[in-house]
């Protein structure tokens, strides 16, 4: 099992493009990003912050009766090309199983050319996110 059909379409259309197509997408991504539900929004302490990503981000992961999945993001703004991996983190991952968000490479995202629209650092952030999403989906799943 490797990255999930909706998420492999996104790193192939990522994959396509030229760099400012790719950082246009970005922004789009992160313009799209829902902001938190009540239920978070008004309890923080229910989000977990990525402290291995420089950008302030932070994450909730829920399981519904079917299994699958729910992500949820708080990123600033001020943050596109962070926020705009999140948005491409929760279309991609949309109601994916647990068993698929943990098979996500964790380096899935180089294949999408990003190394080429973002900085190293930036990149790393990005393995960290992922990690951390499937460090708290293995955690509510036992």
């Amino acid at each position: 099992m490797g990255v999930p059909k909706r998420l492999e379409t996104i790193v192939r259309m990522f994959a396509e493009v030229p760099r400012d197509v790719k950082l246009q997408a970005l922004l789009d991504y992160s313009q799209r990003l829902p902001g938190l539900p009540d239920r978070l929004a008004d309890h923080p302490e229910r989000l977990h912050k990525v402290r291995e990503c420089q950008t302030p981000f932070f994450l909730a992961v829920e399981v519904d009766d079917d299994g699958r999945i729910g992500l949820f993001f708080d990123v600033p703004a001020e943050s596109p090309t962070v926020r705009g991996y999140a948005g491409i983190l929760q279309d991609g991952l949309k109601d994916a199983s647990a068993e698929e968000i943990l098979a996500v490479p964790p380096d899935f995202f180089l294949k999408m050319g990003l190394a080429e629209a973002v900085s190293a650092m930036r990149l790393n952030g990005m393995a960290a996110i992922l990690a951390a999403i499937q460090r708290r989906v293995a955690e509510q799943v036992g």
